[in-house]
């Protein structure tokens, strides 16, 4: 009886100090995430990556090593919310054309939302689970193919957040190659959108341009959201009848 006590306590400790550790894991991330922010905001790179003329600027000075720029802001806008995405994605199509441009923007996108994710999945989800339990997290939503859908749909439409859902899905059970994929061919069409209108509007023509990116991919978006919420009650009606 004793020893099956200790065995116990023992437990608890080492679930603690995980729980401790996922806890100054997290709030390491949120502060390198604060930092990062800070750095770059310091050195005026929120102001270039916010204005399409200075933007192209800087990556037009990079020469050869510009296409890689456009990797690494699109990586960092997508992780750090407040950063505008866009921008970067008009000026990749206006320097490198429709294929290259669209491209670039692709795996900048690609590499910052699996970071999001994987973040979020580390730090939060696993850190909910130690402090409420499974039934904390939100899982509501289905099965790991109704998960994937909504991903792959949610990056059709360049107005819903991509890093949000990004972060958002690391918290559900959704598997990492699953994510991978909707994300991938889920982002590949408004990412040529927006490096083809990159490669044809001005910088006043920006707001306009992401307007009517939006309202295509409003059009692709309703009919397969329909799709989706059929899916979704058929799913639940066939599990209450069970």
């Amino acid at each position: 009886m004793v020893a099956e006590k200790q065995y116990r306590g023992a437990v608890t400790q080492v679930e603690g100090d995980r729980t401790l550790s996922r806890l100054m894991i997290m709030l390491l991330i949120l502060f390198a995430l604060i930092a990062t922010y800070y750095i770059l905001n310091q050195y005026g790179w929120i102001a270039v990556i916010s204005d399409l003329e200075l933007l192209k600027s800087a990556v037009t000075h990079a020469e050869v090593t510009g296409g890689l720029m456009i990797i690494g802001l699109m990586s960092v806008a997508i992780v750090l919310n407040p950063i505008p995405s866009a921008p970067i994605a008009f000026v990749s199509g206006a320097l490198y054309g429709h294929t290259w441009g669209t491209v670039y923007i692709v795996i900048g996108a690609q590499i910052g939302a699996m970071l999001a994710f994987i973040i979020a999945r580390v730090g939060g989800r696993k850190l909910i689970i130690r402090l409420f339990g499974h039934n904390r997290v939100p899982d509501w939503i289905g099965t790991q193919n109704s998960l994937t859908l909504i991903v792959f749909l949610s990056r059709l439409v360049p107005f819903i957040s991509f890093d949000l859902v990004s972060y958002g899905a690391g918290l559900t059970s959704l598997k990492l190659w699953r994510f991978s994929i909707a994300t991938l061919f889920g982002l590949m069409p408004a990412s040529f959108l927006l490096a083809h209108y990159g490669s044809e509007v001005s910088a006043s023509d920006m707001n306009e341009a992401i307007v009517y990116i939006a309202l295509i991919g409003l059009v692709v978006l309703l009919p397969l959201l329909l799709g989706v919420i059929k899916m979704i009650s058929k799913s639940r009606i066939v599990k209450t009848h069970e």
